[in-house]
């Protein structure tokens, strides 16, 4: 799940605030950056444990109407909800329930804000047109939670301030990490019952090892890439430069520099969008012309052993 956008994220976040931190100790501050990437992965479990949530206060008031239609002999509500078969094999996942009980932090210490959402969706016009179908397929129960999760949960100011209170680390990883519980939503398969495979923590142990190199390569090769950027920033005003562009460009230099695989351009654009992100209007297009100019030189001097396209941003 652990993607390697997700992972220069925190490496230029990290990187940072290693060279604030008067402390700078490179191996805590490796298990400090492998530490928030683990956060990431808490989170798409939590993600994923709030679907859950809502499903049993939705239980609840089930169970309510249903008393209430018992005791004055009216018509009896849909089940339809609660019985979603999506949100019920989700319940049951293994993987899911193991990881959760393990935590601390559960969906019932913020029922406030769970009854607010479930109160939200069953006012939507999502669930007023999914009660009213006659789909009652497992795809119709599974695009229901996709389409809710995207209207409701992606885009939710409130549960942004939540999840930033319960965690630092969460500030910029929710927009992500969304991406990746949708796309587990579209993996399930009822077949696969209470063991369907949720997303690993890392595709392989490559894209850990990515995260470990590229951040050491920033730091101990520090001087030599700050010797590239002002060596080659001739026709670039170097010295107005703001410090997490020299972080960022920093951090893009060791990637082209010690891994041969990943193309110098998808990694320049990669940065130039960080740039984007975490520095000033201006960065973006400096860093852009910067990192080109820098890529060029190092071929030209045989220090960069990789071809660079004109196909640049």
């Amino acid at each position: 799940m652990i993607n390697r956008e997700l992972i220069r994220i925190k490496i230029v976040q990290l990187t940072y605030a290693y060279y604030q931190n008067g402390n700078r100790n490179i191996d805590v501050a490796e298990k400090e950056l492998l530490f928030s990437l683990s956060k990431a992965y808490h989170l798409y479990h939590y993600l994923l444990a709030l679907v859950v949530a809502v499903s049993k206060e939705a239980r609840k008031h089930y169970d309510v109407e249903v008393a209430r239609a018992n005791r004055e002999n009216t018509a009896m509500p849909s089940s339809k909800f609660v019985d979603n078969k999506f949100a019920i094999q989700l319940e049951a996942n293994q993987q899911l329930c193991d990881f959760i009980s393990t935590q601390k932090q559960t969906w019932d210490d913020d029922i406030e804000f769970v009854r607010k959402l479930y109160s939200q969706i069953v006012q939507s016009r999502i669930y007023t047109d999914y009660m009213s179908s006659d789909d009652s397929s497992y795809e119709a129960d599974r695009e229901l939670w996709r389409k809710l999760y995207k209207t409701f949960i992606m885009e939710n100011e409130e549960l942004d301030a939540l999840l930033e209170e319960k965690s630092l680390y969460w500030n910029d990883d929710k927009e992500i990490v969304d991406t990746f519980v949708l796309k587990t939503i579209k993996r399930f398969d009822p077949a696969n019952d209470d063991k369907q495979e949720l997303l690993p923590e890392y595709k392989d142990d490559e894209d850990k090892d990515f995260a470990r190199k590229l951040f050491r390569s920033t730091i101990l090769n520090a001087d030599k890439y700050q010797h590239y950027m002002s060596e080659t920033s001739r026709n670039w005003d170097f010295s107005r430069l703001a410090y997490m562009d020299v972080v960022i460009m920093q951090i893009a230099i060791a990637e082209m520099l010690t891994f041969a695989n990943i193309p110098i351009n998808v990694t320049i654009n990669e940065y130039v969008d960080l740039a984007k992100v975490y520095s000033t209007p201006k960065s973006a297009g400096y860093i852009n012309g910067m990192l080109d100019t820098i890529a060029r030189h190092l071929i030209n001097t045989g220090v960069l052993l990789k071809p660079i396209s004109d196909n640049k941003k």
